[in-house]
C-alpha cells in the first residue's frame, strides 16, 4: 500500500505563502504592529503552508529529522520547512509552542467589520503525526503523564476501505491498533489583536487565535470580529483529528497546506446578519455556532449561551426567553477545548430548524 504524497515546501509564487523564517511566528501571535507578509483581496484566495510544532519543539529534541527518524520515518518525508524552523526560528522561553504563517492583510478590512474565511481545501502534507501529554497541561495534571518525560505518541496514516485514518498503538509502541478517521482542520485562524504586543499563542480570545474548534473543516466558515485594519490574518496548530476537549493536550498534531477564501463582510451586513457578533463564529452546511470563551468553564458556557441567544434574536426574529427555550430543547454546548489556559465552548444551532 502506497503511502500519501509528502507535501514539501513549493517555490514562493502568486496565490502561495509558504511557511519560512521571515513568515511564521513561533509562540506569538500578530498584532496591529506587524506588518504584513502576504496580501488578498476580499474575496480572494491564497494557498498556505501550516507546519506542526510537534517533533519540532525543544522537549522532543528541536530536531525534526532525528525525532521522526526514529520514529522509522524516511528523511524525504519529513518537511524541509519544519526542519529549517526548528533551527533557524526564534522562540523565547515562554512563549507558546506554536508555529503560525502569516499575517495576511485583507484589503478593505477595518475594525468593526467581520472578516469571514472560508475553509476551502486542507491537504495533509506528511502521512503521519503525533500526540503529546506534557507535565502540567491536559485535563489531568498531575496524573498524566506517569513518567517524568512528556509522552508524545507516534501515529501513522493509512488507507482503509477507501478512508484515510489515524493508526495508534493500543499499548506501548508495538502490538495491535486502533485506528480513527481522521477530519482535518486548523487549531488556529485568527485576526491580529490591536496594539503593538503578540499575544501568546496558547489562549485564544475574541480575535480567534488557538480555538481547537473540530468543525472547521473543509466547506466550513469561520467569522471573526476584525480588530485592526486589512485584519491581518494567520493561522497555525494544524489537526488531523480531534475529540471535543482535547483532554491530552494536544490532538493529532500534524503539518496541512490550507486553501483559504478571504471575505470582509461590512459591518451593516455583519450586523444585519447575526446581530453583533463580539467573539467567533462558525458556520456550517448545517450549524450556526457561537462560540464562549472564559479561564472558567461554567463562565465560557455562560458566554456562550449569551452568544446564541443574541444570534437567534439577531437572525431569526426571535424573542430572547423564547430563544433560551429553544437551545435547552434543541442545541447542543460542546466543549471545544479544556486545555488552551482559556477554555472553549461553542453551540450547534441547526440552520435547518429555522426553514420557513
Amino acid at each position: 500500500m502506497q503511502d500519501p504524497p509528502v507535501l514539501q515546501p513549493r517555490p514562493a509564487g502568486p496565490g502561495y505563502l509558504p511557511a519560512t523564517v521571515a513568515t511564521v511566528l513561533w509562540g506569538r501571535l500578530p498584532c496591529g504592529a506587524d506588518r504584513a507578509v502576504a496580501c488578498v483581496p476580499s474575496g480572494g484566495s491564497l494557498t498556505i503552508d501550516t507546519v506542526s510544532h510537534e517533533g519540532v519543539l525543544p522537549d522532543q529534541g528541536q530536531d525534526p529529522a532525528a525525532y521522526f527518524a526514529a520514529r522509522g520515518v524516511d528523511r524525504r518525508a519529513v518537511l524541509d520547512d519544519a526542519v529549517l524552523l526548528a533551527s533557524e526560528g526564534v522562540r523565547l522561553d515562554g512563549d507558546g509552542p506554536h508555529l503560525t504563517t502569516g499575517p495576511i492583510a485583507v484589503t478593505g478590512a477595518l475594525p468593526g467589520d467581520l472578516l469571514r474565511i472560508d475553509v476551502v481545501e486542507l491537504l495533509p502534507r506528511v502521512p503521519y503525526g503525533v500526540i503529546s501529554n506534557r507535565h502540567g497541561r491536559g485535563a489531568l495534571p498531575g496524573e498524566y503523564p506517569t513518567t517524568p518525560e512528556t509522552v508524545s505518541v507516534f501515529a501513522r496514516v493509512e488507507q482503509r476501505d477507501g478512508q484515510q485514518v489515524g493508526v495508534l498503538p493500543r499499548a506501548g509502541t508495538d502490538g495491535p491498533g486502533v485506528h480513527f478517521p481522521l477530519a482535518p482542520f486548523l487549531g488556529i485562524m485568527g485576526v491580529a489583536a490591536a496594539g503593538d504586543v503578540r499575544p501568546h499563542s496558547v489562549p485564544p480570545g475574541a480575535f480567534g487565535g488557538n480555538l481547537d474548534i473540530r468543525l472547521l473543516t473543509e466547506g466550513t466558515s469561520l467569522y471573526l470580529p476584525v480588530q485592526v485594519p486589512e485584519a491581518l490574518a494567520y493561522i497555525g496548530d494544524p489537526h488531523f483529528a480531534q475529540g471535543d476537549g482535547e483532554v491530552a493536550l494536544t490532538a493529532l498534531e500534524a503539518s496541512l497546506r490550507a486553501t483559504l477564501r478571504f471575505t470582509v463582510v461590512p459591518r451593516a451586513q455583519a450586523i444585519a446578519a447575526f446581530g453583533e457578533v463580539t467573539g467567533p463564529l462558525v458556520q456550517t452546511d448545517d450549524y450556526l455556532c457561537p462560540t464562549g470563551l472564559d479561564e472558567d468553564l461554567d463562565v465560557a458556557v455562560q458566554r456562550c449561551v449569551r452568544a446564541a441567544i443574541e444570534l437567534l434574536h439577531a437572525r431569526f426574529g426571535m424573542d430572547r426567553p423564547n430563544a433560551l427555550a429553544y437551545l435547552s430543547a434543541a442545541t447542543d454546548f460542546d466543549i471545544s477545548q479544556v486545555v488552551d489556559l482559556v477554555k472553549g465552548v461553542h453551540a450547534r444551532i441547526r440552520i435547518a430548524d429555522f426553514d420557513a
